[in-house]
């Protein structure tokens, strides 16, 4: 071959290879994917997955199938998620509470090394509440009995190390004061005993406990957001209740194996974005007292390490520890 018909031979060999790469991409998926959901059926993380898997199925042309696998916070999905072949077809929803996990556990995964972030898809803020018998009717007065009476009172959460627990600690550290903790092994049976009285305060997610609020078996006394929620116009958040810079959220998000086409990280979160914008979407959120966010993977990314470096410091104020 000369060297012209060689040089013709490459060059037909870059266009072809060139343009198979993006014909690849386009046509993704050509089967059904799985959406693995790092907690179990019911909760607020699948709510929130379930409300984006139907739409975003129709949009990518092909099911999604909801995979819950609960457990660990999270981390029992997300060692099956990283064990995955990173094609595009096998994907994690995650919230808060794995980062949080990984922070004072050990894990044979790594969420910053072995995940591509895609989006964050959605935030609900923690509330503070209160069961009705406690005798405090804001922040303030519940802040001023816990010094009075120094751990005296007890509050719930999911968990050791969950982040019920740490978003508990931080607001004991800022406003100065000691609480028990209650480790229970998820919400449910958290808010039972919150119910019956047995446990007198949480930090739990707006969607788990905004109804309990509105049927009077819950008294809350803030929301732990920036500005004050559509939902409650009328509860102030923790700045405004003398916490300032007190701010916890349940977000959830989405995430695929390291090493997925970049074209198909895009091409899902665009997706995923178009679901978080339909009015229906937004307005079934809002109901369990969640919002849209729908972030690039670049910001969904900075968020992650910002949640980190800010759960990673309570811990250790709180002297909670590696397991």
């Amino acid at each position: 071959m000369t060297g012209r018909l060689q040089r013709i031979a490459i060059a037909a060999l870059a266009v072809a290879l060139g343009v198979a790469a993006p014909q690849g991409a386009a046509q993704y998926p050509t089967k059904p994917v799985r959406l693995i959901v790092s907690s179990g059926a019911g909760g607020g993380l699948d709510f929130v997955a379930r409300q984006i898997a139907v739409p975003l199925g129709e949009y990518l042309g092909h099911t999604v199938v909801v995979d819950n696998r609960p457990g660990a916070s999270g981390s029992i999905a997300a060692e099956v998620a990283a064990n995955a072949t990173p094609d595009g077809y096998t994907l994690m929803f995650l919230s808060a509470s794995l980062v949080v996990y990984g922070i004072v556990n050990k894990t044979r995964y790594d969420l910053y090394r072995d995940f591509a972030p895609v989006t964050q898809a959605s935030a609900a803020p923690y509330l503070l509440t209160v069961h009705p018998g406690l005798p405090v009717k804001n922040v303030s007065e519940l802040i001023a009995r816990a010094k009075a009476s120094p751990k005296k009172l007890n509050y719930a959460s999911t968990g050791n190390a969950s982040l019920a627990h740490l978003a508990t600690e931080l607001f004991a550290i800022k406003a100065g004061i000691e609480l028990v903790h209650i480790p229970y092994k998820g919400v449910g049976a958290g808010l039972a005993d919150m119910l019956s009285g047995q446990v007198q305060m949480s930090f739990f997610s707006a969607g788990s406990v905004y109804s309990h609020v509105r049927a009077g078996r819950l008294k809350a006394l803030a929301i732990a957001s920036e500005r004050r929620a559509k939902m409650a116009p009328d509860l102030p958040t923790m700045a405004e209740s003398g916490v300032p810079g007190y701010v916890v959220t349940q977000w959830h998000g989405m995430v695929v194996p390291r090493g997925a086409p970049r074209a198909v990280v895009d091409r899902l979160q665009r997706e995923v974005a178009r679901v978080m914008k339909r009015p229906e979407t937004v307005s079934r959120l809002a109901l369990d007292g969640t919002e849209p966010v729908a972030s690039t993977p670049q910001q969904f990314a900075a968020f992650l390490r910002s949640e980190r470096d800010q759960w990673a410091k309570v811990a250790q104020q709180a002297n909670i520890r590696v397991k």
